[in-house]
């Protein structure tokens, strides 16, 4: 079994596709895409905070001081290219970014006019910013006219503060830190690293079943004196390994490039999180992830033995990473909890159970219970890819 994993283990390793989906890949061609898309992003952000405005206005001598202000403003001017009052049309035309319609009842003296309602025609499909922009103005003009009219009435700071919030809720969290933040990411770090392995033992494992079928090595392996078991399970470990491998390799490479590329700013609260899990936590975290990659390994090798080429055998592949997403979605959903029948549903009770070591909730006599249930789904899938593997009729199709 060793030597067939040690002779699959050289051959991955010879294959320069295979190292570029485990290593290339995660170490450089994704913090690649992820600086580029990052870097786009912050540009077009940019670009809409500093983009010059365009404005009409209908009503403008209701309120000469809001118009003043727009005017007085460096990022928005006047449109000259409004003819007529379909806003709409004018809009999509591209000759005026918004339009503000300011109601006849707009008063300095809101105690006499009672609120006042400003309408404003844009186009909010994309990144635009105009309402936040055209917000801060507004937002000014209000407070002054709050100010305006509590002194009219006399109210005092104290209760003008009673009559802005007259009642204040206070939120006090029984949750440490940890808790709090192993509920908002718990959910999605099995996500990533399930993905990452099932990602990482796609590619070998349509190499070592339907490969070998292509190349014409199959049949001499099978005739040599190794048992057909020891072939399988050699087969079994080297897909094994390879998703791991290529989920550590993802993971340190997020965390180093993430480090690196935010200056240091992050590695206070990181530490901090991480410190704050124990020992004992990871390893059991890691003890979750075995029966889970020997369950994609065998899948996988399985697939890869019916198919009868590669190509056919990265299609089964493909379709089989949205049957493993849909269970770990599950468990990301609001009020699942590894409760029920919920810590009995294969991957989704793995996924709670991960993310309950990382909150520090985990009840560990449970988690005997899911190991042993995934151990025994992962063993059940062994046997029938041994199985498989012997069928003459699946290995020649």
């Amino acid at each position: 079994m060793w030597m067939v994993f040690k002779k699959e283990m050289l051959e991955l390793l010879r294959d320069r596709k295979t190292l570029f989906f485990m290593i290339a890949l995660p170490i450089i061609i994704f913090p690649a895409l992820a600086g580029v898309v990052g870097y786009f992003s912050s540009k077009a952000i940019q670009q809409a905070e500093s983009k010059t405005l365009y404005y009409h206005i209908v009503g403008e001598q209701y309120a000469p001081e809001l118009v003043q202000a727009l005017e007085t403003s460096a990022y928005f001017s006047r449109s000259e290219k409004v003819t007529s009052d379909n806003f709409h049309a004018e809009i999509r035309a591209g000759n005026v970014d918004f339009v503000l319609e300011i109601p006849d009842n707009y008063s300095n003296n809101i105690l006499e006019s009672g609120q006042i309602t400003l309408k404003m025609y844009l186009n909010d499909a994309g990144l635009n910013l105009v309402e936040t922009r055209l917000k801060s103005i507004v937002d000014k003009h209000t407070a002054r006219l709050r100010e305006t009219a509590f002194a009219a009435v006399n109210l005092s700071d104290a209760q003008q503060q009673a009559v802005l919030q007259p009642i204040v809720l206070t939120k006090v969290d029984v949750a440490d830190k940890r808790e709090n933040w192993g509920e908002k990411i718990g959910g999605l770090i099995p996500y990533l690293i399930f993905i990452l392995c099932l990602q990482g033992a796609m590619y070998p494992a349509a190499d070592i079943g339907a490969g070998e079928k292509e190349r014409g090595t199959l049949e001499t392996l099978l005739i040599s004196p190794i048992e057909r078991h020891k072939l399988v399970m050699g087969k079994f470990f080297t897909i094994a390994t390879a998703g791991v491998m290529a989920a550590l390799t993802t993971i340190s490479s997020i965390a180093l490039w993430g480090t690196v590329l935010s200056q240091g700013l992050a590695i206070a609260f990181v530490s901090e999180f991480m410190a704050s899990i124990g020992a004992i936590d990871f390893f059991l975290m890691f003890l979750m992830l075995v029966p889970v990659v020997a369950i994609f390994a065998a899948v996988l090798l399985s697939l890869s033995i019916y198919a009868r080429s590669y190509k056919e055998a990265q299609s089964y592949s493909g379709a089989l990473v949205f049957v493993v997403i849909f269970p770990i979605i599950l468990a990301m959903l609001p009020g699942v909890e590894l409760k029920g029948v919920w810590a009995w549903v294969p991957l989704t009770n793995v996924s709670l159970a991960i993310k309950e070591l990382i909150k520090g909730t985990m009840d560990y006599y449970q988690l005997v219970g899911i190991l042993a249930s995934t151990a025994l789904i992962a063993g059940g899938l062994i046997v029938f890819c041994v199985r498989w593997f012997n069928r003459e009729t699946v290995l020649f199709r």
